[in-house]
């Protein structure tokens, strides 16, 4: 209460000389319009509001960080704390604490004696103890339980263990009777698998011959295919040849180189007089 009071009085001289400086820089004529009243007045309401509204923030931030303090003390004592936040504007327990505040700090005639702080009254012990007795006792109840089933999983590990040199011993003694049988039938199934990789291998190595000797079949055939192809076409381009000699050698063949050697010539000379006509013109 003493530090947030302080800080109160302080934030009250501040608004303060935010009057007074308006006072001494505004207030220098005798008369002023409804304007420059406004004017003032709106600038003064700014440099007010940010003024409360700052110690509004700061207050509350400050209650904050002591409420934190209070609850990490209280949480290293296992304590469990509740608040009521309507009693937060409970109108008689405002006006004790005010009353509380005007007690404590006296008048100014008082200011410079001594001040004794009123100390809180000591912690009841006995409840910390109790508490940590019933931690203590807590975990001791867990420890015996886990004690508990610490044996019963050793004593199931042991059957357990038992049961594991019964089988061992049994499967032993089964080895030994039925071993030269397991043997025997590895042998015959192992003979038995031999034989039909070979066999395997027979079929697969006859495919491969059966398809080397069509494979060879096939390229023969195809290589033939080739001389015939050529051989016939060589026989097409000896009869197209001859076909086109007996042609140049027939009448009609002659006749027709004729006429078109002719109509060559008439064209050439129709030509030659054109350009004779178009010089002249």
């Amino acid at each position: 209460m003493r530090f947030a009071r302080s800080k109160r009085v302080l934030r009250l001289k501040t608004i303060d000389s935010c009057f007074e400086e308006l006072k001494d820089s505004r207030l220098v004529e005798e008369t002023f319009t409804v304007d420059e009243v406004r004017e003032m007045l709106d600038g003064l309401q700014v440099v007010v509001r940010g003024e409360v509204e700052t110690e509004l923030i700061n207050t509350t931030h400050t209650n904050v960080l002591l409420l934190r303090q209070l609850f990490s003390q209280a949480e290293k004592f296992y304590l469990r704390l509740q608040t009521d936040i309507s009693e937060l504007e409970n109108r008689e327990l405002l006006e004790q604490v005010a009353e509380l505040e005007k007690t404590d700090f006296k008048s100014s005639s008082k200011a410079n004696q001594e001040y004794v702080k009123p100390k809180l009254a000591p912690l009841n012990e006995g409840g910390v103890a109790e508490l940590l007795n019933k931690e203590i006792a807590r975990l001791q109840e867990e420890n015996d339980k886990l004690k508990t089933r610490l044996r019963s999983l050793e004593t199931h590990a042991m059957s357990a263990l038992d049961e594991k040199t019964k089988a061992e011993r049994a499967l032993k003694d089964l080895q030994k009777v039925q071993g030269e049988q397991q043997i025997t039938a590895c042998v015959q199934e192992i003979t038995s698998l031999e034989d039909t990789v070979a066999s395997l291998q027979e079929d697969y190595q006859k495919s491969l011959n059966a398809n080397a000797a069509s494979t060879k079949d096939l390229q023969e055939n195809l290589v033939s295919a080739k001389h015939d192809l050529l051989r016939v076409q060589e026989q097409l381009a000896l009869a197209e040849k001859e076909l086109e000699k007996k042609f140049q050698q027939t009448a009609a063949y002659r006749n027709m180189k004729e006429i078109l050697t002719k109509k060559n010539e008439q064209i050439k000379d129709i030509r030659k007089r054109l350009q004779r006509y178009e010089s002249d013109e």
